[in-house]
């Protein structure tokens, strides 16, 4: 009997993208899942969009936010709702290979992973391809994800009957640091499918700014929500900086 995977897609103004994410999804070979996708106040056509694809197939369910309140609290919610002991994250703007689900859960099941996560290719906003992948790298711990947050959330899948269920903080930026590195705190590991199975948009818009922007939330959640205090935040975000400049910029 094939167990039922749970996607996780909370959107915010994704109209230009929602409809690519949820084809890649319904491409999928494999077929036993449900979407949750959780529309956070968007202001644009996102959830006309969505609501066209969910009359159409009875797998994608929506949810409605009626004030914008941050993807942890999105994804909180669609937690609860999953009915499946597996879950899979995909951000509204990123796409799968249409293998994906079918591959991965073979993969984990074989293997009894707890979370696993896969290689992935990168395109540009207007969807081209950029001719770079991120390579999954066998496995992470901890120690190892601190260093380098290697881990693709929209290539991750995690196996409920091995963690159990979890909460992901309430805060609005790196919320997908603060997943890994809640459930790598109790010992589990994450292991990588070293295949392309999932396609990561990059966005052009102020890309410098981002990326400081980001280093400076990473510094937070290590040094401030995490309290790994002062000289472990220093160590765990001088690896964590070196190794998000070699990967996007080597």
């Amino acid at each position: 009997m094939a167990e039922l995977i749970s996607i996780i897609t909370p959107v915010y103004n994704s109209e230009k993208y929602i409809a690519e994410t949820i084809e890649s999804v319904l491409a999928q070979t494999y077929s036993d899942w449900e979407m949750i996708i959780v529309d956070d106040c968007s202001t644009d056509n996102s959830r006309e969009i969505i609501k066209e694809f969910a009359e159409k197939d009875s797998r994608i369910h929506l949810i409605e936010f009626e004030e914008n309140s941050g993807t942890g609290k999105a994804r909180n919610i669609a937690l609860q709702n999953a009915k499946g002991r597996f879950v899979a994250f995909l951000d509204s703007d990123d796409m799968w290979m249409p293998e994906k689900l079918e591959k991965q859960i073979r993969f984990m099941t074989e293997n009894n992973c707890p979370i696993s996560f896969t290689s992935y290719k990168l395109i540009d906003e207007n969807g081209k391809d950029l001719d770079r992948v991120i390579r999954a790298v066998k496995s992470v711990n901890l120690h190892q994800y601190l260093k380098n947050t290697i881990i693709g959330y929209s290539s991750s899948m995690i196996d409920l009957k091995l963690t159990g269920n979890f909460q992901i903080a309430d805060i609005r930026i790196r919320v997908d640091t603060q997943v890994w590195i809640s459930l790598l705190k109790k010992g589990f590991v994450a292991y990588g499918l070293n295949e392309v199975l999932m396609i990561y948009r990059v966005h052009n818009k102020s890309i410098s700014s981002n990326k400081l922007y980001a280093a400076k939330k990473t510094w937070n959640l290590y040094y401030h929500i995490e309290k790994l205090g002062f000289f472990k935040s220093v160590f765990y975000f001088g690896n964590y900086a070196f190794n998000a400049f070699k990967k996007h910029y080597l």
